[in-house]
C-alpha cells in the first residue's frame, strides 16, 4: 500500500533528488519549493504525512487542510514555526528530528570561535620553537610552575562575550544553544525575525546587521547561498565591526572577499579569522587567506570544507533520516523527538 507524503524545502534541486533517492518505495513524495501557503493547502489533500523543512509558519489553517494527516515532521530541531496547538487539537502527530550535519557544522563554529579566542594556531607554533624564554625548564609540582611562559598577549575567552550569529536557520538555532554554557551575548539576524517566544526560549535578540557588527566580540557568518551574498565581507563589511573582534564562517562558499579579510587580518583591524568554506573550492593556492596563513603567528584558522565531517565530495548524502519517523508510525513504533 502507497502512503501519500508532502515534503516542502527552501533547497535546491541537487537536495531535493537525494531527499526523494532516500523515500521508502512505499512513500509516494510530492515534493515543493518554496510553496506559498495556499500551495500547501491545495497539495495536502490526501496526504498523510507532512514533511517540512526551512519553512514558514505551519499555521493552523494549513492543519485544518490536512484533513488526512497523520504526522508532521520538522527536519531540524526546532518547532517554532508550527501551531503546535492546532495540531494537537487535530490529532496529528508533530515531531522534530535533530541533523546531524546541521549539528556538527555548529560544534565546528564553535572550535573556529574558540580556537581564535585561545590564539591556538600560534600557541602552537610558539611552543615548538627551540627556544628557553628567559628561563631554564624546571620540573612541576604543585608549588612550581610557569604562567603563560611565552608571555603570549591578547588570549581571551568566549564566556560573557557578545556573539553575533548572521544567517540564523537550524545551525544558528543549534549554535546558539551550545553557546549558552558560555553565558554569552547573542544576537542575530536573519531576513524573518523569530517569534518573541522563541527569541526568549532560545536567550537570543535580533538585530539589524550593522549593530550586530558594532557590538559583536566574535561574528559568526551562517548565510546561505544566494548572488547578493557572495563577497559581502568586504572591506566595508569588517569596517562596520568592533577593531580586533573576530569572524568566523561556515556558511556559504564564496562570502567572503578574501583580499579584504586577509588585509584586515595582517593590518590587526581583525583579531582572528576563521573559515571552512572558500571562494573557490578547491581553494586556489593564490587565495589571500592561504598566503595569511603562511605566517604562522596569524590568528587563523582554516579547514578544507569540512564542517559537516569526512564526507565523500563524490556522493549524495543518505537521506533516509528524513522518513524515519513515517516508517515508525506505519508500523506502530514510538516516534522519536515527539512534541505533540
Amino acid at each position: 500500500m502507497s502512503h501519500n507524503v508532502l515534503y516542502i524545502t527552501h533547497r535546491g534541486e541537487r537536495h531535493q533528488q537525494s531527499a526523494l533517492a532516500g523515500a521508502p518505495a512505499d512513500l509516494n513524495v510530492t515534493m515543493l519549493r518554496d510553496p506559498s501557503k495556499q500551495e500547501i493547502i491545495q497539495n495536502l489533500g490526501g496526504k498523510e504525512f507532512l514533511i517540512t523543512e526551512r519553512m514558514e509558519t505551519i499555521d493552523a489553517d494549513i492543519i485544518a487542510a490536512g484533513t488526512d494527516l497523520r504526522l508532521i515532521q520538522r527536519l531540524g530541531s526546532q518547532v517554532y514555526d508550527i501551531d503546535l496547538d492546532a495540531a494537537r487539537q487535530a490529532g496529528v502527530a508533530v515531531c522534530y528530528a535533530p541533523i546531524r550535519m546541521t549539528v556538527m557544522v555548529a560544534e565546528h563554529m564553535m572550535t573556529q570561535m574558540l580556537a581564535l579566542s585561545k590564539r591556538l594556531r600560534e600557541s602552537m607554533y610558539i611552543i615548538s620553537l627551540d627556544k628557553e624564554w628567559g628561563m631554564p625548564p624546571t620540573e612541576c609540582d604543585e608549588d612550581q610552575f610557569v604562567v603563560n611562559f611565552t608571555s603570549r598577549q591578547n588570549i581571551g575567552a568566549l564566556y560573557k562575550s557578545t556573539v553575533g550569529i548572521a544567517g540564523f536557520g537550524e545551525i544558528g538555532i543549534e549554535l546558539a544553544r551550545r553557546l549558552r554554557c558560555f553565558e554569552t551575548t547573542v544576537l542575530y539576524n536573519k531576513r524573518n525575525p523569530l517569534s518573541k517566544y522563541a527569541e526568549a526560549d532560545l536567550k537570543i535578540a535580533y538585530v539589524d546587521m550593522d549593530e550586530l557588527l558594532r557590538r559583536s566580540d566574535y561574528v559568526a557568518m551562517l548565510l546561505p547561498y544566494a548572488p547578493e551574498v557572495v563577497g559581502i565581507v568586504n572591506r566595508e563589511f569588517i569596517q562596520k565591526m568592533k577593531p580586533g573582534a573576530c569572524i568566523a564562517s561556515c556558511g556559504a562558499s564564496g562570502i567572503f572577499n578574501e583580499a579584504d579579510v586577509g588585509a584586515a587580518l595582517a593590518s590587526g583591524y581583525l583579531g582572528g579569522v576563521a573559515t571552512d568554506t572558500f571562494a573557490w573550492e578547491p581553494v586556489r593556492r593564490d587565495s589571500p587567506l592561504l598566503a595569511a596563513a603562511k605566517n604562522p603567528e596569524a590568528n587563523i584558522v582554516l579547514t578544507p570544507h569540512t564542517a559537516t565531517g569526512s564526507v565523500d565530495p563524490a556522493s549524495e548524502p543518505d537521506r533516509t533520516e528524513d522518513y524515519a519517523n513515517l516508517v515508525r508510525l506505519l508500523n506502530g513504533q514510538p516516534l522519536d523527538y515527539r512534541v505533540v
